[in-house]
Order: structure tokens, then C-alpha cells, then sequence
């Protein structure tokens, strides 16, 4: 995209409580969406991107409002419509329906099998600079630790700590249920 001009661009600040010194700082056109966004965070921050991911715009205080997600997640079971928040996907989602406030505050979360956590806080609206290609992380302070978690790729791997003869359960583990039941 180019001439920028009368197009707005985004400040935000990105950064985490759970490692010290971790920040970012990202500059996007307010008619991208999360999606942009979205990707602009993984790829700064070198996350796989194979995980899902969500957005929340939050109150002054940090408390969620309203989920933006990767995936188109509605529970069409959801017992309690009234007590559900309000939920977008972020390929539809465009920044500036959801930045109306001059402090306004995010929460972005990836991967919710190992939780990682970032706090979002938008800095400034500005016109859009010609020959920059946004969105763009302008700022970039802090690294991630790498990732300790090791994927097995075949279950033999797994070392379960019996032997290769040893039965999985003892007999004795069983006393007490039910006479019926029988144990060959």
C-alpha cells in the first residue's frame, strides 16, 4: 500500500509481567485488522504461529470486554448468552472499530496450553508515513526464553519407567472393588 496520506497509523506498546524487560512497540494502519496485528506479534516476537490466540479489549483496569479471536470459536451450546462476552475473529475485526479511547488497553494471550500473556497499551494515532509497510515493529526490546517444552514424536520414546514384562497394573492395586469383577 502506498500515499498514506489522510490514512491514520496506530502506536502501540506490547509487554509482559512475566519477563522483565520485554517490550515492543508497533506501528499499524487503523483499517488493518487483528489479523495484521496479530501477525506482526508472532513474527517480532518469534512465536511459531501455530497456536491459537486472542485479543481483548479491556477496561481501564485490564478486565476483559471483548474477545477478538484467530478462529471463528462461537459455541452455538452456550447456555448463558446474557453472561457470554462478546466475541469477533480477527481476520474481520478492523483496529479502529475497536480503539475508542485515547489509553486504550489490550491483553493479546497465545498458545493457552502454555499460556503466554501480553499487555497492550495503544501510545498515539499519527497520519501514515509514504513508503512504510505496516504494520511494522518499530521498537523491539527483550527476548522470550526459548521454549523447554520437547514434543515426542513417537510414543515408544516415552519412557513410562516399567519394564518391558513388567504388567501396567499389580493386583493388589485392585482390593476392595467389586467380588464381580475379575481380574484374569
Amino acid at each position: 500500500m502506498k500515499g498514506y496520506k489522510g490514512m491514520y497509523a496506530y502506536k502501540f506498546r506490547l509487554f509482559s509481567d512475566e519477563v522483565e524487560g520485554l517490550t515492543r512497540d508497533y506501528e499499524i494502519l487503523s483499517n488493518q485488522t487483528f489479523k495484521d496485528f496479530h501477525d506482526i506479534i508472532i513474527q517480532s516476537l518469534g512465536l511459531s504461529g501455530t497456536e491459537l490466540a486472542s485479543f481483548y479489549t479491556t477496561d481501564t483496569k485490564w478486565e476483559k470486554q471483548t474477545e477478538i479471536t484467530l478462529m471463528d470459536m462461537n459455541d452455538e451450546n452456550d447456555e448463558d448468552e446474557a453472561t457470554a462476552m462478546p466475541k469477533e475473529v480477527m481476520a474481520k475485526a478492523v483496529i479502529r472499530d475497536f480503539i475508542d479511547d485515547p489509553h486504550q488497553k489490550l491483553i493479546y494471550e497465545y498458545d493457552f496450553l502454555h499460556l503466554k500473556t501480553f499487555y497492550i497499551e495503544f501510545v498515539k494515532a499519527f497520519e501514515g508515513k509514504n513508503n512504510t509497510k505496516y504494520p511494522i515493529c518499530t521498537h523491539k526490546v527483550g527476548e522470550l526464553p526459548k521454549n523447554n517444552v520437547q514434543i515426542l514424536d513417537d510414543f515408544d520414546d516415552l519412557d513410562l519407567g516399567l519394564d518391558q514384562d513388567e504388567d501396567f497394573y499389580d493386583e493388589e492395586d485392585f482390593d476392595g472393588l467389586d467380588s464381580e469383577i475379575e481380574i484374569e
